[in-house]
């Protein structure tokens, strides 16, 4: 009896020794590779080999260690790979613009390349508490006041994305420090079952196109529990028309994160050739962003059963340079304009020289705390575009605390006027059907303007209803 369990207790020991040592061959560390992690030598070649391998044993952990940076040109991306970055490591964009030379966004070469991509990728993870620096500054002209100059280009712009995940499969993105992105942050296409959980996406304000996440054809999404600050959006869904063959955009949940932006913090379009359906915002905080929530419809897509919910937003105007006039919330149809642009031809859908704007329909905020410089703008081509608005316990605050001149919506881009004149009130409904204001209110700061005015106003609507609603005009008439 003794010599069995001494054979059992052996067994158990020999399978724990080689799950063990089954462990330690999943771990893929780029230093074993050639990696030097100096700041200095680029790592490209040694952090793929390191990839290639862990993908080709059948998936494991590619580890960058601390304190090393970790300085990389374009990499590709693999399946059954988790990347995970020590606290203390870093992996770095290498500056040199010229090594950037595929496109973002396939035969469109006019917004930015790849760094970090992968394409039909499967079972791939971020992970750790380090740090992944696209190095956008390093790509930047001049800082201006409230901006950096955009250097000029012929053909290609050579600005890298951080990451692009194309048709990607079961992808996760946790607790890492991701950004100071020179264009887009986080690019997601065509991607199915993506939750990005704890991160820390930290972009200069001043960059302009430093997106956060965008969430580009893409489905089964979730996004949690995440600080974003960005130049541009924070966080952006749209359909992409240079990826038009991942169909629409849908089942996208957003909770718990606190977000800052000089243009959206979040935004639903401009991009959208298809359908954006089912997303649901709740529990986030926006903070000292030129716009709060916007969907700017621009093309033939539809947008459709989204909520917004438990909010908090802060808002404050920024120079034209930025998209936004201030407006907590946002809802827009116009068709796009007809601009002489770098990527003009990939706006409109092929062999057209002008588009058409889809409907804006079932859209609900609630228990929403606004405070800005300007109020809720609805504004569309027609009354058919926008239809099916509720706001149920929207409570917006309208002072004035910037020295930027007010009085203004922006509706870029369309082709009407970009910019209009016009009075701030609290509600402002510029041709659209079915709306209905349920225990809202309007108030107004000591710092009232000349321009401030009612508390809703209206101008071509039907079917506006409202239901204990509380507000006054800012000024006595």
């Amino acid at each position: 009896m003794n010599k069995i369990i001494a054979a059992i207790l052996f067994l158990v020991v020999s399978i724990n020794v080689d799950a063990q040592q089954n462990n330690r061959q999943k771990i893929f560390s780029v230093n074993d590779f050639g990696a030097v992690g100096d700041g200095l030598t680029d790592d490209a070649a040694a952090i793929q080999k390191a990839m290639d391998a862990c993908t080709a044993a059948g998936g494991g952990t590619v580890l960058f260690t601390a304190p090393f940076v970790y300085m990389s040109g374009p990499l590709q991306l693999r399946s059954n790979v988790e990347l995970h970055l020590q606290g203390g490591a870093k992996l770095l964009a290498n500056p040199d613009e010229k090594i950037y030379t595929k496109s973002a966004f396939r035969e469109n070469p006019g917004e930015g390349t790849m760094w970090l991509s992968g394409e039909n990728i499967s079972n791939f993870s971020i992970t750790g508490t380090g740090e992944i620096n696209g190095n956008g500054i390093s790509f930047m002209g001049a800082e201006l006041e409230d901006s950096y100059e955009l250097k000029p280009f012929n053909v290609l712009d050579p600005r890298p994305h951080v990451l692009t995940i194309i048709n990607g499969k079961n992808i996760r993105i946790h607790d890492a420090k991701i950004g100071n992105s020179a264009y887009w942050t986080i690019h997601l296409v065509g991607c199915n079952d993506v939750v990005i959980s704890g991160i820390t996406l930290l972009n200069s304000l001043k960059v302009r196109n430093s997106d956060g996440i965008d969430v580009d054809h893409s489905k089964n999404v979730r996004i949690s529990d995440c600080y974003i600050e960005s130049g541009d959006d924070c966080i952006c869904l749209k359909n992409r028309r240079e990826y038009e063959e991942f169909g629409r955009c849908e089942n996208i949940t957003v909770t718990n994160c606190t977000m800052t932006s000089r243009s959206c913090a979040i935004k639903i379009g401009s991009e959208n050739m298809d359908t954006i359906r089912q997303v649901l915002f709740n529990n986030c905080i926006i903070k000292k962003s030129n716009r709060g929530v916007g969907i700017q419809n621009r093309d033939e897509g539809v947008v459709m059963d989204v909520v917004f919910s438990n909010m908090i937003i802060e808002g404050h105007l920024f120079s034209d340079v930025w998209w936004g006039k201030a407006e907590p919330i946002y809802i827009t149809a116009y068709r796009r304009a007809k601009i002489n642009h770098k990527d003009a031809n990939w706006r409109f859908p092929k062999g057209a020289t002008e588009g058409k704007v889809g409907v804006v329909k079932n859209i609900s905020f609630s228990n929403i705390k606004c405070y800005s410089e300007n109020g809720v703008y609805v504004s569309a081509e027609s009354s058919d575009k926008i239809q099916g608005i509720v706001f149920d316990q929207v409570d917006v605050f309208i002072d004035k605390t910037t020295t930027v001149p007010g009085g203004v919506y922006d509706r870029r881009p369309c082709a009407v006027d970009g910019f209009v004149k016009g009075s701030t009130s609290g509600f402002y409904f510029d041709t659209a059907t079915n709306i209905m204001l349920r225990n809202c209110s309007v108030q107004w700061g000591e710092n009232r303007q000349s321009y401030f005015n009612e508390a809703i106003e209206q101008h071509n609507t039907e079917g506006v209803k409202l239901i204990s609603f509380t507000g006054k005009p800012a000024l006595k008439k």
